[in-house]
């Protein structure tokens, strides 16, 4: 069952904002980092680092093919989670809900400010199947770059983004002797609630 959206409260979204700023100024290659968690029908689990492209009220936006392994299973099991680990401010925030596909309008606005390669990489690559031989890879993206030549390159059918909308937020900070400070957020009855955690 998917519960009641409810949008981020002002805390929620002012916490992470105020902590993904600090995370882009303490000099990680890639502050957008964030291991996205999925599972199967059956709910057999997996994981992977993907890059987080948008985030408002609603919720926490990432790319993939739906062909992919996380894109099936973000298509078979409408839950994710996704886990923000930045190491030189000894901070993490985990978030957990139901996902949905954005819209086209929105995973159009973001196709149009990848640059042109990776648009075509997206055309190449048959995501998350076998490579038969190094050089495939190369030909295919020889055959898309071919294709686009002249004009825009536009976004495969098969590619979009899913909006985890959060259920549960921590925010967890790294503290001496592992007494760290977890505040947990959960939507209850259509409000957020908020709670300090034993580490």
């Amino acid at each position: 069952m998917i519960p009641e959206r409810v949008p981020l409260s002002d805390e929620i979204v002012s916490r992470f904002r105020d902590a993904y700023a600090s995370a882009q100024d303490c000099g990680l290659s890639e502050p957008s980092s964030v291991t996205l968690a999925t599972a199967d029908a059956a709910g057999r689990p997996s994981s992977r680092t993907v890059l987080l492209k948008a985030f408002d009220e609603r919720g926490f936006v990432v790319y993939t093919n739906f062909e992919s392994r996380k894109g099936r299973q973000l298509r078979e099991n409408r839950w994710a989670s996704l886990t923000f680990y930045w190491g030189p401010l000894t901070r993490q925030v985990h978030v957990e809900g139901p996902v949905e596909q954005v819209d086209d309008a929105e995973a159009d606005a973001y196709w149009v400010t990848r640059d042109r390669m990776s648009q075509i990489g997206a055309w190449a690559s048959l995501q998350s199947t076998p490579l038969p031989h190094p050089g495939a890879l190369v030909k295919r993206v020889a055959q898309v770059t071919a294709k686009y030549a002249l004009g825009t390159v536009p976004r495969p059918p098969h590619w979009s983004g899913f909006r985890v909308h959060p259920v549960r937020v921590e925010f967890w900070d790294g503290k001496l002797h592992r007494l760290h400070e977890r505040d947990v957020f959960t939507a209850e009855d259509g409000v957020w609630v908020g709670r300090r955690h034993f580490p």
